[in-house]
């Protein structure tokens, strides 16, 4: 019986383990997990309606019943943080998983084609490498409207050439592997060994890179909200919030725009450093 080099991803889940996990990966698991869980469970987590306004309680201090003190208008910033964590976070996971399907599909085609069809998609993901995502996802909004709709589509469209090039390239290498050669002579057709075989091989590796657009995407989107492009008040939204409490600075009161964008930095750093570990940790064991 004739055998098969075994698939990436079969490879991977063989692999020992690496004897002990950082302690940096940890901590960013449990951040991530944490800010997860908090934007799930915000209805139950958060003190008060996020939206509810007290001007008894303008720009008040931490205390016992702010833990986090209210913003200009005495709402709760505890509460808006929960709540906003979840379109900080729905945002970027819609355009991760758009853009890497996008990509991945591209990517295959180019890389297992090749030749004019490579050429031609080659020369579009070039086209759309010189426009920066900002930039597209703000065209978008001037042309469909402000909101999170439009961004997270134009940049799921930005973001899949990143994921469609390195496919390409993974599957240009992937295809003239001995086990390739060895599936056509039995008589597989290539559709088949394309999409049965080479993708699942490739898949974690694009996966893991995948994952670190997470950071740049959410730091964007929040960037647009800042902006008043993205997600509309009074809806809770980490760039809003930001936005919202720039009055408030000059009041000297930092703490409604010190909050959100700490989570922001942190999950940031957080996806970063665990995309950067799979990376590593599935990055090494590429077939020869």
């Amino acid at each position: 019986m004739m055998t098969t080099t075994p698939t990436l991803a079969v490879k991977v889940l063989r692999a020992p383990r690496l004897p002990r996990t950082s302690l940096t990966f940890a901590i960013a698991l449990a951040v991530l997990a944490a800010m997860t869980l908090a934007a799930i469970f915000a209805p139950f987590l958060a003190p008060y309606n996020p939206d509810a306004v007290d001007f008894a309680a303008v720009n008040a201090p931490p205390s016992a019943a702010h833990w986090l003190g209210t913003d200009g208008l005495g709402r709760d910033t505890l509460s808006r943080l929960l709540y906003g964590a979840r379109t900080a976070l729905l945002g970027p996971l819609l355009v991760v998983i758009a853009s890497t399907v996008l990509g991945i599909l591209l990517g295959l085609v180019a890389g297992w084609r090749g030749g004019w069809i490579d050429s031609v998609l080659g020369r579009l993901f070039d086209v759309l490498f010189a426009f920066p995502s900002l930039l597209i996802a703000i065209m978008a909004v001037a042309l469909f409207g402000k909101g999170l709709v439009a961004p997270v589509i134009a940049m799921s469209i930005a973001y899949a050439p990143f994921v469609a090039r390195l496919t390409r390239s993974l599957i240009a290498a992937e295809r003239t592997r001995p086990y390739v050669a060895a599936y056509r002579v039995q008589g597989f057709g290539g559709a088949w060994i394309a999409l049965r075989r080479v993708l699942p091989n490739v898949t974690p590796i694009v996966g893991a890179q995948s994952t670190l657009n997470f950071g740049y995407v959410l730091a964007e989107l929040a960037a647009l909200s800042f902006l008043g492009l993205g997600v509309q008040p009074p809806t809770a939204d980490w760039g809003a919030m930001i936005n919202e409490a720039q009055a408030g600075l000059i009041g000297g009161h930092f703490l409604p725009a010190f909050v959100p964008a700490v989570a922001v930095v942190v999950v940031v750093v957080a996806v970063n450093i665990i995309g950067e570990e799979l990376s590593d940790r599935i990055g090494g064991e590429i077939p020869a």
